[in-house]
């Protein structure tokens, strides 16, 4: 028996699966292909995934036989452990260079684990060969991820119209990614930002790639790390008057003047709505879809009812859709217009507190808006800064679908596994 399955086994003999999961992490790429599958199957025995279990035991049988490591690839990625899925593909693809079927499934693993840079690699490396749809437009996207936006800019020049309606809404959808990525480096670069659009750019990137604005930047961690986002955030009254003084300031830069507050149904989402009602000075009401001219506003989407979120993805005339605590390793469905701040897992601060909404958002409402000086190591983000980045692109803001980007991008953060 192998270290790895030793340690496979003693985990789930503890009762610990996502231990026994984390524990191929770094040793995904490095074991033989066989005992990997070993592992994986002795993994999704106990998790009860059969598809995963039976492509694994193959897998590990037939470690020689592209299908079979394809199967198990691919039977990893639909299980949401496409680390796991990267070295059978890579073997496959090796056996089988010149499959395109093959390399989409690679390209996919890499995706879902972020690693863009890679992935875009492996479709360049094609050269000449590589077919444009939906192979480039791959390529122009993991580009774009991976923060080469000069590269990504010109192998969208060159991209021609699909062939297949299907990916249409791809195609546009990227095209948007790429103008408004270019609007937000200059945007930066008139805001002061030392390096627009570089590794560091948190809220350059989070505007180019979701046409959000990015209110407030974490002053804990940014050189552990965390540049800018939040892994775990205990909520406060002052963080969510923080994030309510700069979209006060983005409405106002960007010019525009919302003649309602929306209040969606979750206690969450009504006592941070109620409180920017009355920061705003706007009317509160009840949330409905077709509402124009109106300030949607969210604590977190992805708490939210699902099915109310989806609605929310095309905007009716004058809606701006405000959200507190974004989730940037699980993004909500529609990426909303204004962000107050980044974070992993927020722990709401009257999570424990019965009393009435309207009191307690009467606390926030009135709580200091000045930001925390954290530990001294984050770049400063004056007011200023923010709202020359918000004038440069206001006329871009609030043009597009609120599409989904699973992706955190170019900037980096330390994460909770």
């Amino acid at each position: 028996m192998t270290i790895a399955m030793d340690d496979v086994r003693r985990l789930l003999k503890a009762g610990d699966l996502p231990g026994a999961v984390r524990s191929l992490r770094p040793r995904a790429e490095t074991l033989p292909v066989a005992e990997l599958a070993q592992a994986t199957r002795a993994l999704a025995e106990t998790a009860g995934f059969e598809d995963l279990a039976e492509a694994a035991g193959a897998a590990a049988g037939r470690a020689d036989e592209p299908q079979a490591l394809y199967d198990f690839g691919y039977a990893c990625v639909e299980r949401g452990v496409a680390f796991l899925a990267v070295a059978p593909l890579r073997e496959a693809l090796r056996l089988l260079p010149d499959s395109r079927p093959l390399l989409a499934e690679l390209v996919s693993a890499l995706e879902d684990e972020h690693r863009h840079t890679e992935a875009a690699a492996l479709l360049s490396g094609r050269g000449d060969r590589l077919p444009a749809w939906p192979e480039t437009y791959l390529l122009i996207h993991h580009t774009l991820l991976a923060g080469d936006l000069d590269a990504a800019e010109g192998l969208l020049l060159d991209l021609p119209r699909p062939e297949d309606p299907q990916w249409s809404g791809a195609r546009k959808r990227q095209a948007r990614q790429v103008l408004r990525s270019g609007q937000s480096r200059r945007a930066q670069g008139r805001a002061g930002h030392p390096d627009p659009l570089g590794p560091a750019d948190l809220r350059g990137w989070h505007y180019g790639l979701t046409g959000a604005l990015l209110g407030t930047l974490s002053p804990y961690g940014w050189d552990a790390g965390m540049t800018g986002r939040y892994a775990y955030l205990g909520d406060s009254p002052e963080q969510c008057r923080r994030g309510l003084a700069r979209l006060a300031l983005a409405l106002e830069a960007a010019e525009r003047a919302p003649a309602s507050v929306s209040l969606l149904p979750g206690r969450s989402d009504r006592i941070l709505g109620l409180a920017a009602a009355r920061v705003l000075g706007l009317p509160a009401v009840p949330y409905e879809p077709n509402r124009t001219d109106t300030l949607v506003v969210a604590y977190d989407l992805n708490a939210a009812d699902q099915e109310l979120v989806r609605t929310l993805r095309e905007r009716a005339d004058g809606q701006i859709l405000h959200e507190h605590a974004t989730c940037w390793t699980d993004p909500p469905a529609v990426s909303a217009d204004s962000s107050a701040l980044l974070c992993q897992y927020v722990a709401p601060p009257w999570q424990d507190d019965d009393r009435p909404e309207e009191e307690i958002a009467a606390e926030i409402a009135t709580a200091d808006p000045a930001p925390d000086e954290g530990d001294g190591a984050t770049p400063a983000d004056p007011d200023e800064a923010f709202r020359a980045f918000v004038t440069a692109v206001r006329t871009g803001w609030l043009s597009a679908p609120r599409d989904r980007v699973s992706s955190p991008g170019p900037v980096p953060s330390s994460r909770f596994a």
